[in-house]
């Protein structure tokens, strides 16, 4: 970090530290800087506390004894209050926070979450540059004029008592990217007379699309789910006005002929249903997420955890200090590494992601949709995506029927996310599986991917666009939508499934799954392989899917049956 020593009133020293140093940019092509805040405009802002290293390590290696099966303390996932005791910051960082917010930011307003690492406050714009010393304004998006958000538009800093102890402070630089779906309006176009009846589930104007049960026969998942076991429940994360509306989860549901019309028990950050039938776009990605995770958990409780500004550190923060957290969560939302602005929130948001999968909680990202070469595009290097090459959580990514209308084997899609992480390290679990792969023949040049990162995704689902997902979206207007943004809510909804059996049983949540997930795919049998297809984003290069696990679709698609009889079996 940046330090300099500054001289303040009466003559007093002060040194200050400039916080992510690594971040030289300010300013993001899509996003159009506005006015500068006023100074009384109030911003909710948080103070992330550093963990010492060591610390962390241990607890990764705590993590890895309860998510490794075989092991003695598989599946007893920790209180908030022992993960507080095995890992979080020093009172003495967390007193120095909290005096700088109260004395120097003036907050009156101030929350520490049940993981002791993160102080949120709600304080005035201006009391935030005086005490960052940094320039804050609004910006809007060059497509959707109406979200706005605040950023700095340099560097900011902190006293050096209080910046040793602060990881990032949370949301100032990072300019999200805003999740678009390519929906297409439903054509004509039907599946051929010999197709199974699952194509028509929906009706057959729209047999040409993916549909619940066309998942259900492909992956052999319980459907229709009528019965959950007590305490168990899944969610999705919605951010910047993706809202749902309860009429296009009751078309949807009586389209397809649901046994039970798809609801949502919880939501957390509210919702505005009327934004679903003004314009395109504001509610389709929220209602693809719905619909296909409620149509396939079924009765087990939906929830949405919704923010206005997309953020991954509010997210974690929100799943850690919720009185109720759901078992399982899908987000379909991230970005490139290279666009993350910093090691310091990458890290951070690992941490957290650790915590989580530490208490149980299963957390499962779409892998992107833009191939190796990520949202930047084309270059002389690939560009890998987050969080989805975090460790702590499960990459999903994205295939195709190999014949269209055809429930059978798949390949890989060109436009899934995939690869190998920049800024973390091959996993424990994964490798040999890594290794394994790096020792086949049809891979790119060494030179466009860091052979040492942490290789994903970590296993796939239905996701391009030989048959789109059909939706319910706008007043039961239907259309088609492709992209990992559909399989991780699928693929959440089968582990939610899972979770029921285990809970049924008398056993725990799966929790955070990733060694789970490669010790199954070792035993065999519990994935459908996919061995062809390469994730060239249409261009060159990418990853081809080969036998056994790959960075085009990890270890395939799940067999319900299979997968849920090793996790029964711990």
């Amino acid at each position: 970090m940046l330090s300099k020593l500054l001289i303040v009133a009466g003559g007093v020293l002060a040194f200050r530290t400039q916080m992510e140093e690594d971040v030289k940019k300010f300013s993001s092509a899509n996003w159009k800087v506005g006015a500068r805040v006023e100074e009384s405009e109030e911003l909710a802002i948080e103070f992330w506390l550093k963990h010492d290293k060591e610390d962390i390590r241990d607890f990764e290696k705590e993590l890895l004894e309860l998510s490794t099966p075989g092991s003695a303390r598989y599946g007893k996932w920790l209180s908030p209050e022992e993960v507080v005791e095995k890992l979080s910051p020093s009172r003495e960082a967390i007193d120095a926070v909290l005096d700088f917010v109260v004395n120097d930011l003036g907050a009156s307003d101030v929350h520490v979450i049940k993981h002791k690492s993160v102080v949120k406050v709600k304080v005035p714009a201006g009391a935030v540059e005086r005490a960052l010393e940094t320039r804050l304004f609004h910006h809007t998006h060059v497509k959707y004029t109406k979200v706005d958000i605040v950023r700095v538009v340099e560097p900011y800093s902190l006293p050096t008592r209080v910046a040793r102890h602060v990881s990032v402070v949370g949301e100032l630089v990072r300019f999200p990217r805003m999740r678009f779906a390519d929906v297409t309006p439903v054509v004509n176009l039907t599946a051929p007379e010999n197709a199974a009846s699952e194509w028509s589930a929906c009706g057959t104007r729209y047999s040409a699309y993916v549909n619940p049960s066309v998942l259900a026969e492909r992956y052999g998942f319980t459907f229709p789910k009528r019965t959950y076991a007590s305490g168990n429940s899944i969610a999705v994360a919605e951010f910047q006005d993706e809202y749902y509306d309860d009429t296009d989860l009751e078309d949807f549901s009586e389209l397809c002929g649901l046994s039970e019309t798809i609801t949502v028990s919880t939501t957390v950050g509210g919702n505005s249903a009327t934004r679903c039938s003004v314009g395109l776009e504001p509610c389709i990605e929220s209602l693809l997420d719905i619909e296909y995770a409620g149509a396939i958990a079924g009765a087990i409780p939906l929830q949405v955890y919704y923010s206005s500004s997309y953020s991954l550190l509010d997210l974690a923060s929100t799943l850690s200090d919720a009185d109720d957290p759901p078992l399982v969560i899908s987000v379909s939302y991230g970005d490139d590494e290279a666009e993350q602005t910093g090691s310091a929130f990458m890290e951070a948001v690992n941490t957290a992601f650790m915590k989580n999968g530490a208490s149980g909680i299963s957390i499962i990202f779409a892998a992107g949709d833009q191939g190796v070469w990520g949202r930047e595009g084309l270059g002389t290097e690939y560009h890998p995506d987050f969080p989805a090459g975090s460790p702590y959580v499960t990459a999903v990514g994205g295939t195709d029927f190999v014949t269209k209308s055809t429930i059978g084997d798949e390949t890989a899609w060109e436009d899934g996310g995939s690869g190998f992480s920049d800024e973390f390290d091959t996993a424990s679990w994964q490798t040999d599986e890594v290794s394994a792969y790096l020792k086949t023949d049809d891979l790119p040049s060494s030179s466009f991917y860091n052979a040492d990162g942490r290789g994903y995704p970590d296993l796939s689902a239905l996701a391009g666009e030989v048959n789109p997902y059909l939706i319910s979206y706008k007043d039961g207007t239907y259309g088609g939508v492709s992209g990992t943004s559909a399989a991780s809510p699928v693929v959440a909804a089968i582990i939610a499934q899972i979770n029921d059996a285990r809970l049924s049983a008398g056993k725990s949540s799966l929790g955070f799954l990733n060694p789970m997930l490669y010790a199954a795919g070792e035993s065999g049998g519990c994935f459908n392989d996919v061995t062809s297809g390469t994730t060239d984003g249409g261009y060159s290069g990418g990853f081809t899917a080969e036998e056994g696990w790959d960075a085009a679709t990890g270890y395939g698609t799940i067999i319900y049956s299979k997968l849920e009889e090793f996790a029964l079996s711990y």
